[in-house]
């Protein structure tokens, strides 16, 4: 009897120590769960915003607070936006939409199109004679980009990507700041992130313009640049021969031939992210000309330390800038 007693009293035992067990392994999985969810978090806070297109899940496009409506200058200056474009149909009506919608008095608006054959087409059509378009095959986004503004006669020159938006009163504010700002050649301001639905997913506070990162990174949101023909006119066309960096390698020269950039305080445009976007899918061509970019202006490949060094001080400004805003101690 006492022999039974004893035999069910190890086994609770027994049943006990290895819940005990179980309960210990449970706590350590959930001690590392956290740790991991703690670095992560932390290494979401400290990665640089501008950088980081999917910030929070998906919500409807809306500034803090509207932004101030610009009035036009006296002499309105004369505005040319060329979007290139390939078999972006799903994209393109909100593109051109963005464009039209501003409403702008002196603008030239031309879609170049490489010969889409995804309805791209028949969306151009809708718009009759209120966009300038063509369609026929092109070497390259760079090539649509040159090929739209062959003799155009304008002041301010942007092109727009066909997954890109602008916001509304853009162009009015732009043709209001070259005007208060005669020394200033290119413009740009701060971005919002949208996926493929144009549901809000971040934004991009940028600090002001530094060109010393500038010569190690191409943080400018291109979608929101604008320069003076002034500046095409003494640097040249877009360099046809790149396919990932030549918004930067355009900046580059911009910079070398002494033109003074600004930044806007002020959310001009859109940024588009989404599965089939160039900027996602050819890092690899890239990174090669990326690298060539920076042996040209910088004399040296730097590596990525090195980069990193040198562009700190301007990511930890934009760092503190952005969470100044998103925690509404900062208006833009």
């Amino acid at each position: 009897m006492e022999s039974e007693l004893e035999r069910r009293i190890l086994e609770r035992l027994q049943s006990i120590e290895e819940r005990l067990g179980e309960l210990e392994d449970g706590q350590r999985q959930l001690q590392k769960a956290y740790g991991s969810s703690r670095l992560h978090f932390r290494r979401f806070l400290l990665r640089p915003p501008m950088w980081t297109f999917e910030q929070h899940s998906p919500r409807q496009l809306s500034l803090h607070s509207p932004q101030p409506a610009a009035a036009l200058p006296a002499n309105v200056p004369s505005i040319a936006i060329v979007t290139p474009s390939y078999n972006h149909a799903r994209f393109l009506r909100a593109t051109i939409d963005s464009v039209l919608g501003q409403d702008y008095p002196k603008l030239f608006y031309h879609v170049q199109d490489g010969g889409s054959v995804d309805g791209s087409v028949p969306i151009l059509e809708s718009y009759g004679d209120r966009i300038s378009w063509r369609s026929h095959p092109d070497k390259g986004q760079a090539d649509a980009i040159n090929l739209g503004f062959e003799n155009v006669d304008c002041d301010i020159m942007a092109y727009l990507n066909s997954d890109d938006v602008l916001l509304p009163g853009t162009l009015a504010y732009i043709a209001d700041f070259f005007d208060r700002r005669p020394d200033i050649d290119v413009v740009y301001g701060h971005r919002v992130f949208i996926d493929s639905d144009g549901s809000e997913i971040g934004r991009a506070v940028l600090p002001a313009h530094s060109e010393k990162a500038l010569l190690y990174a191409g943080y400018i949101p291109q979608e929101t640049m604008f320069w003076r023909r002034r500046v095409w006119n003494k640097i040249g066309c877009i360099d046809a021969s790149l396919q990932y960096a030549l918004d930067w390698e355009f900046m580059l020269r911009a910079q070398a031939a002494q033109f003074k950039f600004e930044r806007a305080r002020r959310f001009i445009a859109c940024f588009r992210v989404h599965d089939q976007q160039k900027t996602t899918s050819n890092y690899d061509v890239g990174r090669k000309e990326m690298r060539a970019l920076r042996l040209r202006y910088l004399g040296h490949a730097p590596s990525q330390s090195e980069i990193a060094r040198a562009i700190s001080p301007y990511l930890a400004r934009q760092f503190i800038l952005h969470w100044s805003y998103r925690l509404g101690l900062l208006k833009q």
